[in-house]
């Protein structure tokens, strides 16, 4: 049957294609399903991240039945920060089938033409803190809550297309130690001496989101050079302090700063809530906020999401003192194992952090690139 594609901006609409992830993957044992309504509101004119760019949700029909989505997106500040003319795309779920696959990447190439744009590039979101990159190894792996999870088809697909690599994201798998490694913390105790740096500490994690502004603005200049990254907005930054800092457990955030209490570095880990996600089946209520609440007691795997150090305090060792910390947490809470968030394939800097943990690497996503043509 030939397959229809349709524009959407109905809610409705948005959210069958999301409960479109569930049918896809039903009875995988590796697919975290997100929440619904934040797959909905990210989406949706909610996310301020829509202001700033040209968005358009694709969904995929055969015989009146969703088979695709896809979101097309041209990020302004994006283009703008890189000099180019890039149309991204995002969200991509599909069945298996090419022509599915094709119809899909072809609205999202032609919003771009017609949008004067030369290339397409992806899986992103609007920016960093969005999902992004094509599970191309690691299929036997659970996913954590900050990647999604794909068919191992969906690369032969893409690939089929005429999409290339453009990069890689590598994901890490480490031991925690039955105790730090007596280097390390020589090492860190000199590097905090010399520095005369400080953990902040508060008692209150609504003291932590009062410095929410702070922090994002070390993210964003530790991660600027980084491949695709984009600047966010004033609304886009109190929406994410809002939505995210709220929920951190302090035990797992190390903040770095100077006498002055000027903040210089900061790691964000949290225990891995995969099995929770997964026994949610995407809603909170009415048992979805238990399963939640009893995975941020998980002792087993301890999720790494961010770290970012203030340019001029880098080969300092403030990435050093943090990861001594962390670890010192790891051991104190017996957590087994430690799991990195997506590190470019190139960035030695900080895979060199888990060199005292045996890391194996053991999932890789791809952003493809590929000219526009059509």
């Amino acid at each position: 049957m030939a397959i229809e594609i349709k524009e959407t901006t109905s809610k409705s609409d948005i959210k069958k294609s999301v409960l479109f992830q569930f049918e896809l993957y039903k009875d995988n044992p590796y697919f975290v399903p997100q929440l619904i309504r934040d797959e909905v509101e990210t989406l949706s004119k909610k996310n301020p991240a829509t202001e700033l760019s040209d968005m358009k949700v694709f969904l995929a029909y055969r015989s009146g039945k969703i088979v695709g989505r896809i979101v097309g997106i041209i990020n302004h500040p994006a283009n703008k920060k890189w000099g180019s003319k890039n149309i991204r795309f995002g969200w991509i779920e599909m069945v298996n089938d090419f022509e599915v696959a094709s119809a899909l990447f072809r609205a999202v190439e032609k919003m771009g033409k017609e949008a004067g744009m030369e290339t397409i590039t992806g899986p992103h979101g609007f920016c960093d803190l969005d999902m992004q990159g094509m599970l191309v190894e690691g299929f036997d792996k659970l996913a954590t809550i900050a990647s999604y999870y794909h068919h191992p088809y969906y690369k032969e697909l893409t690939e089929k297309y005429g999409f290339v690599k453009d990069v890689d994201y590598l994901e890490y798998l480490s031991t925690v130690p039955k105790e730090l490694p007596e280097q390390m913390i020589k090492v860190a105790e000199w590097i905090q001496r010399k520095g005369n740096y400080k953990l902040l500490q508060y008692d209150k994690v609504s003291d932590y989101k009062k410095r929410g502004k702070e922090l994002f603005a070390l993210l964003e200049e530790s991660f600027s050079e980084l491949y695709g990254t984009v600047p966010l907005s004033d609304k886009q930054i109190d929406y994410y302090i809002n939505k995210y800092i709220s929920y951190i457990d302090k035990n797992f955030l190390k903040i770095v700063v100077t006498e002055k209490d000027e903040m210089i570095g900061f790691l964000i880990t949290m225990p891995n809530l995969s099995k929770a996600y997964q026994k949610a089946k995407g809603k909170l209520f009415p048992f979805g906020i238990f399963y939640l609440l009893q995975g941020m007691k998980n002792r087993e795997v301890l999720d790494f999401y961010f770290m970012g150090v203030k340019r001029e305090y880098r080969q300092k060792g403030v990435d050093v003192l943090m990861a001594s910390e962390i670890v010192k947490e790891a051991i104190k809470h017996n957590f087994k194992y430690a799991e990195s968030n997506q590190e470019l394939e190139w960035n030695n800097r900080v895979q060199s952090q888990w060199k005292f943990f045996n890391p194996v690497m053991h999932k890789r996503r791809r952003i493809y690139k590929k000219n526009i043509d059509i």
